[in-house]
């Protein structure tokens, strides 16, 4: 009992913060090794959406950067991977800030760049932020769909006649409707639905609130870009993008690729179950 006791204080263990595709496809991928995974999500959908397995222990809630720290010491962990969202700036500079107080290794997983089509929208806008799109639409007209989440959804209030122009569109979980209607956004206006979107269901989104505009965040192929893309050509609708922050990191593969050479000892015989 005692040589079992040894082995097992000795395995790895390994600290996710997702609630992104990115965090699912690293998480998959470590289910074939004998390891201690912790999943931290900020909201229940990312605990929902996570993969379920009882090796996994899931932690749901949003922290900073001394409750991130408080976390990885007291559950001793060894590796941090990062797979949050790439616009969630703030949550990883707390991560980093985190890992670098224990200290604790830490690898940034980044969400793959997307091959931009040849052929985009004819009206397609870039803007540096939320505030840049906000205040690129004030002297315009026209109705706007807007899918660029619930948090910064106050920048859009400023846009003259915002309750009547704009269209929101939001994950359907309480925390996201909730900050929406607080926002003013309320009846047909307010649109709360489960991503991802195929091409037709945002053609028929924008059809719905005869939208001139489609604001969206730069979220790459996980996030549905592609579909969004294709469906502003087809409908004529001016695309406005929100570029997501560079920063440098791995891609999920070249993630999985380090595991698999660090953790290569631990990877589990699934046929048989044992090491």
């Amino acid at each position: 009992m005692e040589g079992l006791k040894d082995k097992k204080e000795k395995i790895p263990r390994v600290l996710i913060f997702g609630g992104t595709t990115e965090s699912q496809t690293v998480l998959r991928f470590l289910q074939g090794f004998d390891l201690d995974i912790i999943l931290s999500v900020a909201t229940e959908y990312g605990r929902d959406i996570a993969v379920k397995n009882d090796r996994v222990k899931v932690v749901c809630g949003r922290m900073g950067q001394e409750e991130m720290a408080a976390l990885i010491r007291e559950d001793s962990v060894d590796l941090v991977i990062d797979a949050t969202h790439p616009f969630a700036a703030e949550v990883t500079a707390n991560i980093r800030c985190a890992c670098g107080k224990i200290p604790v290794e830490y690898i940034r997983c980044l969400r793959e760049e997307m091959k931009e089509p040849k052929e985009m929208p004819a009206e397609t806008i870039y803007v540096a932020s939320v505030k840049e799109a906000a205040d690129y639409l004030r002297s315009t007209q026209g109705n706007i769909l807007i899918t660029t989440g619930s948090k910064e959804l106050r920048r859009f209030c400023e846009i003259p006649a915002y309750r009547t122009r704009c269209y929101v569109r939001v994950l359907s979980v309480p925390d996201s409707v909730r900050s929406a209607a607080e926002c003013g956004f309320a009846g047909r206006n307010l649109i709360a639905m489960q991503a991802p979107f195929s091409k037709e269901m945002n053609i028929a989104t924008i059809h719905y609130a005869k939208a001139r505009f489609f604001v969206t965040k730069e979220t790459g192929d996980a996030g549905g870009m592609k579909e969004k893309i294709q469906a502003c050509s087809e409908t004529g609708t001016t695309m406005i993008v929100v570029r997501h922050p560079r920063e440098s990191g791995r891609t999920p593969d070249e993630v999985c690729e380090e595991l698999n050479r660090r953790f290569q000892i631990y990877r589990r015989n699934l046929r048989t179950g044992i090491e």
